[in-house]
């Protein structure tokens, strides 16, 4: 499933004294089965974009067409956003059901869906986000841990078999193992469904290296870079706009000042161990 973004615009208050502008002349194509990671500083307008993604947010000039749906066409909106997932920061705040198994339900319960389909979509979504259904579905989401309640608000969006997930700093706040336990989950999700894009926006630059394969950024409501994850890293200036790099890359770019043939192009943990690794073996021969 494709997404287009054509020479969008969003102006926040329009006309207006104090009218600010979102995103500027934002062109994009978004393909099936890509994993994209979306950055940018607080302001930049990636957040926006996310939300221009499913029609919640519509462009002031141009134009988001969805699987060859326009977001403007009002009476296919609903639609857009069964196909096109869009998971909060901190979701856990947008629970409300007095058990998992019905805040799940939610979702495919407003799609129409028969009692029977329903409870096969809850059951599959719980697995795929390593919740066990006998044992959390009749719990009240609120009596979980800050990770059980991300998967549960995540189970939910996957419950609508979205084609595309938009997950806007899904990990934040979360501690490292809880971290690495959700994006081992949407990893496998990825992986087993050929169809599935995933569009990470995340401020966190490891997550970003170890994951994504291609990187928009954004900067000052435009696109400042469209890139593949290695040259994104290794061949863009993310300092000039004040981003970060992974602190690993910082790291081999140091020790080459001292060690001359070592890579330094090298931006996730495991690829520097790795090439450690190469360069001490080398070293003891």
């Amino acid at each position: 499933m494709n997404i287009e973004i054509k020479n969008v615009d969003l102006i926040y208050n329009y006309s207006m004294p104090d009218e600010v502008k979102a995103l500027n002349n934002v062109n994009l194509e978004i393909k099936t089965h890509e994993f994209i990671g979306l950055i940018g500083h607080t302001g930049s307008g990636k957040s926006t974009l996310a939300t221009l993604l499913n029609g919640l947010l519509l462009p002031t000039k141009g134009d988001v067409i969805v699987d060859g749906i326009n977001t403007k066409e009002k009476e296919k909106r609903k639609e857009i956003r069964f196909k096109v997932g869009l998971v909060f920061q901190y979701p856990e705040n947008q629970l409300f059901e007095e058990t998992v198994e019905k805040d799940i339900a939610f979702g495919p319960k407003n799609m129409g869906l028969s009692k029977e389909e329903i409870e096969k979509r809850v059951k599959i979504s719980m697995g795929k986000v390593g919740l066990d259904y006998e044992k959390f579905k009749d719990k009240s989401p609120f009596e979980l841990s800050g990770g059980q309640q991300r998967r549960v608000a995540l189970a939910g969006i996957i419950s609508m078999n979205p084609k595309v997930l938009v997950l806007d700093e899904l990990t934040a706040g979360l501690d490292p193992k809880g971290r690495d336990e959700i994006f081992s989950q949407i990893v496998k999700m990825y992986d087993d469904d050929p169809e599935l894009t995933i569009i990470l926006v995340s401020h966190s630059m490891e997550d970003v290296a170890n994951y994504v394969k291609r990187v928009i950024v954004m900067d000052n409501s435009k696109v400042f870079s469209d890139k593949s994850t290695y040259e994104t890293f290794t061949n863009t200036n993310l300092e000039s706009i004040g981003l970060d790099i992974p602190q690993v890359m910082k790291f081999m770019r140091e020790y080459k000042k001292k060690v001359k043939n070592i890579r330094d192009d090298i931006y996730t943990v495991n690829d520097a161990k790795d090439e450690l690794i190469k360069y001490l073996k080398g070293q003891n021969k």
